[in-house]
């Protein structure tokens, strides 16, 4: 999921050939206060060229003292958005507000109830704490646990950021549990030294290896590394495609067990090779 400033018209235009499964026009964090106007109006008339574009579009809203920026999710609740993230959410209270929101902007729209997904960011030790019950909430489509240096989760779980990322193990594992725990995507990230390409493939794969589905990027250039990373290779499909053929072999001569490659092999084993030879075909028709 690659980040574009909303106040970058010319960036949004050439997103959809950045590569990126998913865009985040991004009103928040990256968009000067006296650009948040303009960026929302960029935004707003922008998504439905992005869609026929085939790119999947999600918007990063601002968030106000009390309420998510409603005049922000009233512009980009449209055709066209596949979702809303959501900064700094603490506990399924701020989902259930968003949700409330979000269904008063469908409605207005026209849209049909629930259309427009929620990405919400856990950047609160309060939201890491109370991860699975945000996740489980209907709305929510995927869950963010980015571990950013110096940022907003940072300051507020008070660690010290190191490349390897042992100061948020626990905060990236429990996020990626209670994500798959509720039938959700786990959304890792966030590599800030963009031109770094090899610590940030050593960085992903850190990622992939505790358990998320993918991650945010910041620069197009970082795109096609993340793509790679989470791909599973060529390599892991003759791998697993072998054990898979071992094992068929096996059951044929009344055997629920056996020693491929060095390694024990049952039924559960053969079934993650088999999860993997999913997503490798998924990815591969792209």
């Amino acid at each position: 999921m690659l980040f574009i400033p909303a106040n970058r018209a010319s960036w949004i235009e050439r997103s959809p050939t950045f590569g990126a499964d998913a865009i985040i026009l991004d009103l928040e964090d990256s968009v000067p206060v006296h650009d948040k106007e303009v960026a929302r109006k960029n935004a707003a008339s922008m998504i439905a060229s992005l869609a026929n574009a085939g790119q999947r579009v999600y918007i990063r809203i601002n968030r106000l003292k009390h309420i998510y920026d409603f005049d922000d999710i009233l512009a980009v609740t449209i055709s066209g958005t596949e979702g809303i993230m959501l900064p700094k959410v603490s506990s399924l209270e701020d989902i259930q507000l968003a949700d409330a929101l979000v269904g008063e902007a469908e409605f207005r729209h026209g849209l049909a109830p629930g259309s427009v997904v929620l990405a919400p960011v856990l950047e609160t030790a309060g939201g890491v704490v109370k991860a699975y019950d945000i996740a489980s909430h209907p709305r929510v489509a995927s869950l963010v646990a980015a571990s950013a240096k110096n940022g907003d989760v940072a300051r507020s779980l008070g660690f010290q950021w190191t490349q390897e990322g042992l100061e948020t193990i626990y905060m990236r594992s429990s996020s990626v549990a209670a994500a798959r725990a509720a039938g959700k995507l786990a959304i890792g990230g966030l590599w800030q030294d963009v031109h770094d390409i090899a610590g940030l493939e050593t960085w992903a794969k850190g990622n992939r290896q505790l358990g998320f589905h993918g991650e945010l990027a910041l620069h197009p250039s970082n795109v096609a590394v993340i793509n790679k990373v989470y791909t599973p290779s060529d390599e892991e499909y003759a791998y697993y495609s072998r054990m898979i053929a071992a094992f068929e072999e096996a059951e044929k001569e009344g055997r629920g067990a056996l020693i491929f490659e060095g390694d024990h092999v049952d039924l559960a084993h053969v079934e993650t090779a088999r999860s993997i030879i999913a997503l490798y075909q998924e990815m591969n028709k792209k």
